[in-house]
């Protein structure tokens, strides 16, 4: 595969390399090594299949079962982990988007088992609101081609595209939720806002991933696994990070918003 992506600093770049992908977050610098996706190693709830079509099929089921003729039908919602798809190395700090998605996947029972768009893909509810989750399969640097082909296709508007990934310069297990922005280096980011022409008014959700220890490297540093102690650590922001996407699909961003930045949040999380 041809090289794609480009430095961001001295310390910072992503590569594409033959038979491998070198991908990091931001600013990373060049390496040889591949980086693959962290997956979830939990049980999901089975549901039953959807056999719905498009944007407007999730609406309309969604309404009719919990909605009276006289309230508005719920719009649908796409919700993105970005990483990189693969096995081999499980647990990477650079996969925490798809970790994310998959804590809501099982807490909501939506399975994950079809292939759309170059992208693990499920429809399913969180309470009466349609959604659509997604984990694109394209590797990091080309996130853009199945986040795009989704949205285009289901016609979902950006201010109910919901995209989650790892952030090097946020402090580790912290979330922050923001209602639009650059990609802050973060090539998966970078891919998404060039397929939406340049748009930025998207929301999104960042997990802190923090900087690496000492001199490390910052290529090696998001190819670690998490140890005992962050796994947990993390347990509890997917649970942190599941409340928020309820909060912002039900109530609002701003409530949303305001239960991520929250003191008592923060204090528990340490």
């Amino acid at each position: 595969m041809n090289a794609i992506g480009s430095s961001i600093s001295a310390s910072s770049s992503s590569i594409f390399s033959a038979g491998a992908v070198r991908l990091c977050h931001c600013r990373l610098v060049s390496s040889s090594k591949p980086l693959i996706s962290t997956h979830w190693n939990k049980t999901t709830k089975a549901m039953s299949a959807f056999s719905l079509s498009s944007a407007a099929d999730l609406s309309t089921s969604a309404s009719a079962t919990t909605a009276s003729p006289s309230e508005p039908k719920a719009q649908p919602w796409l919700i993105v982990g970005l990483g990189n798809p693969g096995k081999m190395y499980s647990g990477t700090r650079h996969n925490v988007g798809f970790e994310m998605v998959d804590a809501i996947a099982a807490a909501e029972g939506i399975s994950m088992s079809s292939v759309t768009f170059k992208a693990l893909f499920g429809k399913g509810f969180i309470g009466n609101v349609p959604v659509m989750l997604a984990k694109p399969q394209t590797f990091m640097n080309a996130s853009g081609e199945s986040v795009g082909a989704i949205v285009s296709y289901y016609k979902i508007p950006m201010k109910q595209v919901l995209v989650i990934f790892d952030d090097l310069d946020l402090p580790f297990a912290k979330l922050r939720l923001l209602p639009k922005g650059g990609h802050g280096g973060h090539n998966g980011m970078r891919s998404v806002i060039d397929r939406f022409k340049g748009n930025r008014d998207f929301p999104r959700l960042r997990i802190g991933i923090g900087r690496p220890p000492g001199k490390m490297d910052a290529v090696n540093f998001v190819l670690r696994p998490f140890n005992k102690q962050e796994q947990q650590e993390l347990d509890f922001t997917f649970q942190n990070g599941l409340e928020a996407v309820r909060i912002l699909l039900l109530e609002g961003f701003n409530k949303s918003a305001t239960f991520v930045n929250s003191a008592k949040y923060l204090e528990q999380l340490g």
